[in-house]
């Protein structure tokens, strides 16, 4: 088979700066005592993932239900779907969670927060929720300073059919940054806010154990 006769649509990757990328990352996160969950979407390859999750926890991002579906059917069940939750798409999320994936939501909304508990209710499930926070004015999420934040992570740790689990941010306007100057400023931008939301949650009782960042550019550049 040559480049010349391959059909697509097909994934090619040289393998050995695949390697040394994914090195790269690990020995820095690792370096700063912190877990990777690599994104799903672009590779959308089981090996590619196996490689990205060495020395690291099975769990992974993705950004679609049937992203989900195939990693979770290639032995990987611990799943963040890193879009904000549709009605539509609840009832679908919970048959996986049903199956036994550990599928982690992401929400910036009381109506989704109240749509998302009748949903669990309905099909006796419990579903992990992670607040989703706009840390960088990109696209969405709550505001840091918004008292949404408490008012959904109030409403989220009393529903009977939710678990708090903390916050999720991604820097998106990283991929705009011309300098790694710019990307570290940036990449603290993102820390500093996602560690003051969690601390917002925690000093009102209210459960925090997942402080979520990153995006490639802030992930390679974030110094804390």
């Amino acid at each position: 088979m040559t480049l010349q006769t391959l059909e697509t649509p097909a994934l090619l990757l040289d393998e050995r700066q695949l390697r040394r990328n994914l090195a790269t990352f690990q020995d820095r996160l690792l370096g700063l005592n912190v877990q990777l969950r690599p994104h799903g979407k672009t590779a959308k390859s089981i090996a590619v993932a196996n490689l990205a999750l060495t020395e690291q926890p099975k769990a992974l991002t993705v950004s679609t239900l049937k992203e989900a579906e195939y990693y979770f059917a290639n032995g990987i069940s611990d799943l963040t779907y890193a879009v904000g939750i549709a009605p539509n798409k609840l009832a679908h999320v919970c048959d996986l969670v049903q199956r036994g994936a550990r599928l982690t939501i992401i929400l910036d909304s009381l109506a989704q927060a109240t749509l998302a508990n009748a949903a669990a209710a309905e099909h006796n499930v419990t579903l992990p929720v992670l607040i989703e926070i706009d840390c960088d004015g990109h696209r969405s999420g709550v505001t840091p300073t918004d008292p949404l934040l408490l008012t959904l992570g109030t409403y989220i740790h009393a529903a009977s059919g939710l678990q708090l689990q903390g916050i999720l941010t991604h820097a998106g306007e990283s991929y705009a940054c011309t300098t790694p100057a710019e990307i570290i400023a940036l990449a603290e931008q993102e820390r500093a806010l996602a560690v003051q939301c969690a601390n917002d949650l925690r000093r009102h009782g209210l459960p925090c154990p997942v402080v979520s960042v990153g995006s490639t550019p802030t992930g390679k550049y974030v110094q804390d």
